[in-house]
């Protein structure tokens, strides 16, 4: 049974026009992951795609104009609004994409040590500080007092020292110099191989691909494809979906290639057809009539008629 399990996931904004015309915006639709103890999951697409909304349906903190269908289990159990609470900061840990997470008027120490669950709490504080590269006197400062690099290593180290079972990072490396990018890398890796279930959302797929087990293709809100990290090699034939394959072609050591397939996502998800249909070769009038579902294929799941 997989710790985390998302399934048919939507989340839809409702907003007001001109004139007080009430809309409803739906910004992702039909997206399911799923995660195992012990595995690291990337999700991966260009901005605007869905992945930290994902995030931030985990972990109960959309804003309150948005709604949630679809469902959610954590360890067997339905991810409530009122389990979530009991859960964030506990049993599921959240390394947030924005630096302005970290509390304006507490030092930073403070806030690792709040969320060590397990051993001394300065000791943890220290040994996080000093595997993420920052000195000693860090713990005594304030975030306004931090390089946008060092706050994020604080906030890794708030996650990773609470021993939680789920890790929701969202964006956890820009900013970090490349050393202390592989350190945080290897920190994720090691707490996999201890059972950790990790969900490493990030727009490189260079740094995915160097600790994932598997990738989730995210586009336009919903979930394309679910690959094994092992698929991503050479032309990228053992991909499934042809915007999976254009992703992996557009990296500098695969020459650079952006194809059409790879271009203008749309801002929403639309009910009428696939939303990559126009940007893609293999599209057909099948693709214009309504979205694939995902299915099962070559040990992977896919959302495409015509993925073989």
């Amino acid at each position: 049974m997989p710790l985390l399990e998302v399934r048919e996931l939507s989340v839809t904004f409702t907003q007001y026009d001109r004139g007080l015309r009430r809309k409803k915006t739906t910004v992702i639709q039909d997206l399911s992951l799923s995660v195992e103890r012990g595995e690291i999951v990337a999700v991966v697409g260009a901005s605007g795609s869905g992945k930290s909304l994902l995030a931030h349906a985990i972990l109960g903190i959309l804003p309150r104009n948005a709604s949630v269908a679809g469902q959610m289990h954590f360890d067997g159990q339905p991810l409530t609004a009122s389990r979530i609470r009991q859960l964030r900061g506990r049993r599921i840990a959240f390394v947030p994409q924005s630096v302005q997470s970290l509390d304006p008027l507490m030092r930073v120490g403070r806030q690792v040590r709040q969320a060590v669950r397990a051993g001394d709490p300065a000791e943890e504080q220290r040994k996080a500080f000093a595997r993420y590269g920052l000195a000693p006197q860090t713990e005594r400062r304030y975030p306004f007092q931090l390089s946008g690099g060092m706050a994020r290593r604080v906030l890794v180290s708030i996650a990773t020292v609470s021993g939680a079972e789920l890790l929701v990072a969202d964006e956890p490396t820009p900013g970090m110099d490349p050393a202390v990018v592989q350190e945080t890398l290897r920190a994720f890796k090691a707490f996999a191989e201890n059972g950790t279930a990790i969900v490493f959302i990030t727009h490189d797929l260079e740094a995915a691909l160097a600790i994932a087990d598997k990738v989730a293709v995210f586009y336009a809100g919903t979930t394309l494809e679910v690959a094994r990290a092992v698929d991503f090699e050479g032309e990228g034939d053992r991909l499934r979906h042809p915007y999976s394959r254009a992703l992996w072609q557009a990296l500098p050591q695969n020459g650079f290639a952006v194809p059409a397939v790879a271009a203008s996502e749309p801002s929403a998800w639309s009910a009428e057809g696939c939303s990559h249909a126009r940007h893609c070769e293999m599209a057909t009038d099948v693709c214009a009539q309504a979205a694939p579902k995902l299915r099962e294929l070559r040990d992977g799941m896919v959302r495409c008629y015509h993925a073989t």
